[in-house]
C-alpha cells in the first residue's frame, strides 16, 4: 500500500465536506452584507479543513489507544486500530497537522484584520489556539471531552455558531443578530451527523466506557433527539429567510430538507443500528450542499435581473 494510503484513510474525506459548511455560510453573510475578499475566503477554508483533518487523526489516535476502536465497531476501520499506522507515526502526524493550523490561523488573522486592530488579533488567535484544542482533546486525554458526554457542545458551537459567526466577522468586523440563525441551523445539522454516528456505535461506545449523548439517555431518545435537532436546523433557517427575504432564490435551501426529512423517517424507524452507517454521509453532504445553495441563492441569483 502505497505511505500516503493511510494518511488519506485517516483524514477521513468523507469528513470534509461538513467542515467547510460554516465558512460557505459565513461568507455568504458577509457578500450580502457587501464585503469580499477572495484571499481571506480560501485561507478560511484551508483552516476549517485543517481543523477537521486534526480533528480526525486526534480521534483515531485517542479512541485506539483507549480500546474504543475495536472488532465490535461497526463504522470504517481505522488506522491505528488496524495496525496502518503506527501510534508514533500517528502523533508525528498530529503535530504537524498542529503546526500547519497554527500557520494557516495567523495568515488568517494578519490578513483579516490590520495591526491597530490588535483586541482582534488577540481574540481570534485565542479562538484559534482553543479549535485546536477542542479538535485533539475530543478523544485524547483523560478528560476528553467526547467521552464525558460534550461532544454534541462542541459540535455544535465549533462548527455552528463560532465557524459562522467567525468567519463572518473576519470579513465585516460585526456580527448582526440574524446572522446566529444560520449558524443555529449549521450547527445543529452537524450535531445531528454526530448524533447518527453515535447512534451507530451506542453499543461499542457504552462498552468502552465512552459516555457520548446517546450513551447517556439512550438508543430511543436518541432518536427523539435527532428530530429535534433536524427541527432546529429548519426552523432557525426559514426564519432567518423570512427576516432577511430579498428574493425568491433564498428559498433554495430549503429544498435540502425535502432528502434530510425522508431520511429522519428512515432513521426514526431505524433499531439495527448498523443501517445507520450510509445516513452519516448523506446528512453531511445534505449540510454541505445547503450551505452552498446558501450562498447562491443569497448572493449569485438573488443579483440576477428577472
Amino acid at each position: 500500500m502505497p505511505k500516503i494510503a493511510p494518511w488519506v484513510n485517516a483524514a477521513r474525506l468523507r469528513t470534509l465536506p461538513l467542515s467547510i459548511s460554516g465558512i460557505l455560510v459565513g461568507t455568504a453573510l458577509a457578500n450580502f452584507q457587501g464585503s469580499s475578499n477572495i484571499t481571506l475566503f480560501i485561507l478560511a477554508l484551508c483552516t476549517a479543513i485543517g481543523f477537521q483533518i486534526t480533528s480526525n487523526f486526534a480521534n483515531d489516535y485517542g479512541d485506539g489507544v483507549k480500546g474504543t476502536d475495536n472488532d465490535d465497531r461497526i463504522g470504517p476501520k481505522r488506522v491505528l486500530q488496524s495496525g496502518l499506522l503506527t501510534r508514533k507515526t500517528l502523533k508525528r502526524g498530529i503535530v504537524i497537522s498542529i503546526l500547519i493550523n497554527i500557520i494557516l490561523v495567523v495568515t488568517v488573522v494578519f490578513i483579516a484584520f490590520d495591526t491597530q486592530d490588535m483586541g482582534y488579533i488577540l481574540l481570534f488567535m485565542v479562538l484559534g489556539g482553543f479549535s485546536i484544542w477542542a479538535a485533539i482533546t475530543y478523544t485524547i486525554g483523560n478528560s476528553a471531552y467526547g467521552y464525558r458526554g460534550l461532544g454534541d457542545l462542541f459540535v455544535f458551537l465549533f462548527f455552528g455558531l463560532l465557524a459562522v459567526l467567525g468567519t463572518l466577522f473576519l470579513y465585516t468586523k460585526d456580527i448582526t443578530w440574524a446572522a446566529v440563525l444560520p449558524a443555529i441551523a449549521i450547527g445543529a445539522l452537524s450535531t445531528g451527523v454526530l448524533n447518527l454516528n453515535n447512534l451507530r456505535d451506542h453499543e461499542s461506545d457504552r462498552d468502552s466506557n465512552k459516555r457520548t449523548l446517546v450513551v447517556l439517555m439512550g438508543y430511543a431518545r436518541g432518536l427523539q433527539y435527532q428530530t429535534i435537532l433536524i427541527s432546529i436546523g429548519l426552523l432557525s433557517l426559514l426564519v432567518y429567510i423570512i427576516l432577511e427575504f430579498k428574493c425568491y432564490f433564498q428559498l433554495l435551501p430549503l429544498v435540502v430538507f425535502i432528502p434530510i426529512l425522508l431520511q429522519l423517517d428512515r432513521v426514526r424507524k431505524t433499531r439495527t443500528p448498523s443501517l445507520l452507517d450510509p445516513e452519516l454521509k448523506i446528512l453531511a453532504i445534505s449540510t454541505f450542499v445547503l450551505s452552498l445553495l446558501f450562498y447562491l441563492g443569497n448572493n449569485i441569483f438573488c443579483n440576477f435581473d428577472i
